[in-house]
């Protein structure tokens, strides 16, 4: 039986590569889906590949640090289906990589706003809508630096490390009232995000083992691999987990 058969899901940051397939794998499950996504023209794109395999989708493009999208958007699915049964709140951005006292301050700041603010927001205005249903599920992608540092990444660590703060704060606060928040917490992960990356580099093939070696498995995630996190976070059966960071990260942290 579909996991998720007839369940609300939502998820931003969706014409991203984590977005995107977490979009396939909730649909495969049976999931409903509301998405959102800065660009436009790919979040079409990927709704409508969605609608033309027979998902039910609902999708508003919209930017995660502006309150009025964010709570448009939000108030959308729920006149659109009725219901918010998991979010999936995905929508981030990785800097350029500098030590930390060479980073700009618009790098920074912009950051900040959607890694934090934008999943503050997400949190925010899919709460209350949860509470009047008798609970939810909420799943946050922060990263394993957000559970360590990163160095050359200190914007981006410091964004993680605040998402899962508002995990475990808000999941605290919500615990008895039906609903669970954790985070999932990947390694690098072969996204459009990870080619950039690589793009900068002389050696992709060098480069890319270079930054994979710490991992026990030596090799970047695949976005699949991330998403089963993802499912594991929101799935009913699992009633007992929350405020809890779900490290997927290849055996980086085992030592």
């Amino acid at each position: 039986m579909n996991r998720f058969q007839d369940q609300v899901v939502l998820i931003t940051g969706a014409a991203g590569g984590l977005g995107q397939e977490a979009a396939r794998q909730f649909a495969a499950q049976g999931a409903r889906l509301a998405l959102t996504d800065v660009h436009a023209d790919s979040l079409q794109t990927v709704a409508q590949a969605l609608a033309d395999a027979g998902t039910d989708v609902y999708w508003l493009a919209g930017d995660v640090r502006q309150e009025d999208q964010v709570k448009g958007f939000i108030d959308g699915c729920i006149a659109h289906y009725g219901r918010l049964d998991a979010a999936i709140n995905n929508a981030g951005v990785d800097p350029d990589h500098h030590l930390m006292a060479d980073i700009p301050l618009e790098d920074f700041q912009r950051t900040m706003d959607i890694n934090v603010k934008g999943v503050f927001l997400c949190m925010k205005y899919q709460i209350p809508h949860m509470l009047n249903q008798g609970g939810g599920a909420i799943c946050n992608i922060a990263s394993v630096a957000g559970v360590g540092g990163a160095p050359y990444m200190s914007a981006y660590a410091a964004s993680k490390h605040a998402v899962i703060g508002l995990t475990k704060s808000a999941a605290y606060e919500y615990g008895t009232r039906g609903i669970r928040i954790n985070a999932v917490c990947p390694f690098i992960t072969k996204t459009e995000m990870f080619e950039q990356t690589l793009r900068t580099m002389p050696d992709r093939e060098l480069a890319e083992k270079k930054l994979t070696w710490s991992a026990a498995l030596k090799r970047a995630a695949e976005p699949a691999e991330i998403v089963q996190g993802m499912l594991f976070a929101c799935d009913k059966n699992n009633s007992y987990m929350t405020g809890h960071e779900l490290v997927i990260d290849g055996g980086m942290t085992a030592i």
